[in-house]
């Protein structure tokens, strides 16, 4: 009798792990909500710009998001290329839009106004 319920306890342990194992691979699977995109045209200020990576990186931190991309190597696939593409991802529209409107962004947007032509905008995710 000992060797079901060692048996039964065994395929319920079974059971908890594979459904706890099941939720946590379904949670990984949950794509980005939103993301911001700045698309910079131009430089007009090269050493102004070099100023924007130490206080972008923070600012974006501390609004929860994550940088994808942000780089000068480009290949054109169709039409003219950006000089320099960010790809940031945040968990929702509403952080996304938080984050640019943070005093840490502001900072940057002050910066990046004086130092490139670009636009920045923020874009729905796709939910899997």
């Amino acid at each position: 009798m000992s060797r079901f319920i060692a048996l039964g306890l065994a395929v319920a342990a079974g059971t908890v792990l594979g459904a706890t194992a099941i939720n946590h691979l379904q949670a990984q699977t949950k794509g980005p909500g939103a993301y911001a995109i700045v698309d910079v045209s131009e430089v007009t200020n090269p050493e102004l710009m070099k100023t924007i990576g130490p206080k972008a990186a923070p600012a974006v931190t501390a609004a929860g998001g994550q940088i994808i991309a942000r780089t000068d190597k480009i290949a054109a696939l169709d039409g003219e290329p950006p000089k320099r593409f960010v790809i940031i991802a945040f968990d929702s529209m509403d952080q996304a839009k938080a984050w640019y409107s943070s005093p840490l962004q502001q900072e940057v947007n002050a910066i990046v106004k004086q130092s490139q032509k670009s636009r920045m905008f923020a874009v729905e995710g796709i939910s899997k």
